[in-house]
């Protein structure tokens, strides 16, 4: 049992967090090219005395902190990407870039898991195992975990456990969310491409109109949520793009959808996309029109075992108070932590990162998208917490 006052000690570095995370803010940079950031992680890293290995999964960082003695292995993963979004924000650590902004938090993880590495390295000589961080680029498109994984990230050694946390506008600062079973989702995206008969807008029986027959598509796929998924479940098919043709007197020859699917379980996943399939391509044929559907699944489900989020809870009540825990926060919102998570028993947890009388309540991805600061020694405090329960 650790003597560490986790609350204090990360407390004591709300300054240089603070710092950091802004620094990351005003230097944005999106997936597979977070080369600064990974810089600057490796550095600071080196310093406290780490093993690092840069360039894993392309841009991504591994640091390796070895205890006094023998244990178990941790895997802390942060992820580093930003967003293609011009920031709205008017303060002092706006983005420099133009067209990118850490629209997600990411930079607040970044600075959490650098904090977390101090805090645990002034105490390296009483850990019991070893800290595997990992520093993921790529999150936003879904392909830096694997890229990582590919790169041998879960070898030499196998982590025993596997952490990590996201800071997260929809709960307040100083409330934490750590949830048994599911609490992302998996995501696939859709494309539906119906190939009809274009013509003269003035002469629609002419035409196998693929408009009228894609607006026939889009009411019937919200039909698979609400008659084929158990209503125990859930599951969100979202059309967000219809293309078709640019000027109002043409029927198009063809039209092109676009969209989501997501589902907690991959047996929920597969049958709607068996769903997606069959709806398209028979409500296509009855009106005279063909359709493509490909269906490109990106994550697997983020799920947390029962007896990891059993021991951090205990953990974190000693740090925030029982009452703070959210025990049944999860989120439509997709992750590929899944893939460091598949196979090995782990928790992703929520650190309310929200303050809405300060204006810092904009959702995820939003131009204006900003985190209440107290959130990061909170998620140092958090995370050194929920190490140390396994390794001192």
């Amino acid at each position: 049992m650790s003597t560490i006052d986790y609350k204090a000690a990360a407390g004591a570095l709300h300054d240089d967090l603070v710092t950091m995370r802004r620094d990351l803010h005003r230097h944005p940079e999106i997936a597979f090219q977070e080369v600064r950031t990974a810089a600057i992680i490796a550095e600071k890293l080196s310093g406290l005395g780490f093993e690092v290995q840069t360039g894993v999964g392309k841009t991504g960082v591994v640091a390796v902190l070895e205890g006094a003695a023998d244990g178990r292995t941790v895997l802390w993963r942060a992820d580093m990407d930003a967003l293609p979004v011009q920031e709205e924000n008017q303060t002092d650590y706006v983005s420099t870039v133009s067209g990118r902004m850490h629209a997600c938090g990411h930079d607040g993880h970044v600075s959490i898991a650098l904090g977390i590495a101090r805090l645990l390295a002034e105490h390296r000589d009483s850990l019991k195992g070893r800290v595997k961080f990992v520093f993921q680029p790529a999150e936003e498109i879904v392909a830096g975990a694997q890229a990582m994984i590919a790169d041998g990230v879960l070898d030499a050694p196998r982590p025993d456990v596997s952490l990590g946390l996201h800071l997260w506008n929809e709960l307040p600062v100083g409330t934490v969310g750590v949830t048994d079973g599911a609490v992302m989702a998996a995501s696939s995206n859709l494309i539906i491409r119906i190939s009809g008969k274009g013509g003269h807008a003035a002469m629609p029986h002419r035409t196998a109109d693929p408009v009228v027959c894609a607006a026939q598509i889009i009411s019937a796929l919200q039909t698979i949520v609400s008659r084929n998924v158990d209503p125990a479940q859930t599951a969100v098919v979202s059309i967000t793009q219809l293309k078709g043709s640019n000027a109002d007197n043409i029927i198009p020859e063809c039209v092109e959808l676009g969209g989501s699917l997501r589902a907690y379980s991959l047996d929920i996943r597969d049958h709607s996309a068996r769903r997606i399939h069959e709806i398209a391509e028979s409500i296509s044929q009855a009106m005279g029109c063909t359709a493509e559907v490909k269906l490109r699944h990106g994550t697997i489900p983020v799920i947390n075992s029962a007896e990891v989020t059993a021991q951090l809870r205990e953990t974190f009540a000693e740090v925030v108070g029982a009452s703070a825990i959210n025990t049944d926060f999860r989120t439509m919102a997709s992750e590929d932590m899944s893939f460091f998570m598949d196979g090995i028993p782990g928790a992703y947890f929520f650190v309310g990162s929200a303050n809405s009388a300060k204006g810092l309540d904009y959702p995820h991805h939003h131009a204006r998208f900003d985190i209440d600061e107290e959130s990061l020694a909170l998620g140092v405090a958090l995370g050194a917490a929920a190490i140390g329960s396994y390794l001192f």
